[in-house]
């Protein structure tokens, strides 16, 4: 199966972009894909799974974690690309919306006489 998958490198400086790709195989406590993008073993990231109907039971979710580079693959891809395997090291919540506040009424203008 393959998942779509959006990372970034965390604390990196040379390289504050995303980079798009897919998941080829994913579990509760890691991902493997394949990219272009410069990884290192070791290298923090965070990702954004996007799981698909048939794994979450019903309409597809996005997962937000950050996770560590933990092994790569540099041998199985003739176009340049490496495969990486990542370990999830925690799962981020998406912000909630703020709950609405009391709505401000302006009070009637009063009239002039």
């Amino acid at each position: 199966m393959r998942i779509p998958l959006r990372f970034r490198t965390i604390n990196l400086a040379g390289d504050k972009s995303e980079h798009f790709t897919e998941a080829l195989n994913v579990s509760r406590g890691g991902f493997f894909f394949v990219t272009s993008a410069p990884l290192q073993v070791g290298m923090p990231i965070e990702a954004t799974i996007k799981m698909p109907p048939e794994v979450t039971g019903g309409k597809p979710d996005e997962t937000h974690c950050k996770a560590r580079v933990v092994h790569a693959k540099a041998d199985s891809y003739s176009d340049g690309r490496m495969g990486f395997g990542a370990e999830i090291e925690a799962y981020i919540e998406p912000d909630k919306p703020k709950a609405p506040g009391p709505e401000l009424v302006k009070p009637p203008t009063p009239k002039k006489p």
